[in-house]
């Protein structure tokens, strides 16, 4: 059984989407907390949900390093094995990501390396770029590089403006960040401080819930393409 926390700080669809796969494929995994460093609408959606939750703001501390000691002490408490971030904005000190090296995780909504940052869906249609789409990557204390784990993409479209790219990105978000929780939770995905390894890359997607494997069987870039190279 894999113990993970989610990070958030707003909605927490992605939360919600881990969760809901949980429960809805049986997957071996349990979120032990969610974490949020505001108040949000995603820890009312735990909190529903009966999911342990804290609440440990920025502005009750006096330095970044006291904010993300006390992050951390939540996450040794419940005994987490990894860190989802969901959602989580706020840059995360390179001591704090050295501390879980290997065990963090984020969903990012553009191909990476390309668009990182914010305002990824805007920046893609400025740049008139064929495709875009979603990565989940391991954490390092630079921004948005951390090896990859996997990677689904979408084309873009003549009347997709940043609203209705954001929401068909989304979609995709919903799939693949509970796919790579199935592949943790199978051991065909392994995560360490050196990076990613999927132990069977042509086979995983095959091995999926019916509903995951249809939403990324066309879409899915990595780990789908490993078997090609």
């Amino acid at each position: 059984m894999i113990r993970f926390a989610v990070l958030i700080s707003g909605r927490g669809s992605n939360m919600t989407s881990l969760a809901d796969a949980i429960e809805d494929y049986s997957i071996a995994a349990k979120i032990t907390v969610v974490i949020s460093n505001k108040c949000c609408a995603g820890i009312n959606l735990a909190k529903d949900r009966g999911l342990p939750t804290r609440v440990i703001q920025r502005k009750n501390f006096d330095t970044q390093a006291a904010h993300e000691a006390a992050i951390a002490a939540a996450i040794h408490s419940h005994r987490c094995e990894y860190v989802f971030l969901a959602g989580y904005m706020a840059i995360l000190s390179g001591d704090f990501v050295n501390q879980f090296a290997g065990q963090i995780i984020n969903i990012h909504p553009s191909l990476l390396p390309a668009f990182k940052g914010l305002n990824t869906h805007q920046r893609a249609i400025d740049e008139k770029a064929a495709t875009h789409g979603v990565s989940v990557h391991m954490v390092t204390a630079t921004l948005d590089e951390g090896p990859m784990i996997a990677q689904a993409s979408l084309p873009l479209m003549a009347s997709d403006t940043a609203n209705s790219l954001a929401a068909r990105v989304l979609q995709l978000e919903h799939q693949i960040y509970p796919f790579v929780l199935f592949g943790l939770a199978k051991k065909n995905l392994s995560l360490s401080p050196e990076g990613a390894r999927w132990h069977t890359p042509s086979s995983i997607l095959a091995d999926a819930p019916a509903p995951m494997r249809d939403s990324l069987a066309r879409c899915l870039i990595w780990p789908a393409s490993a078997s090609k190279e």
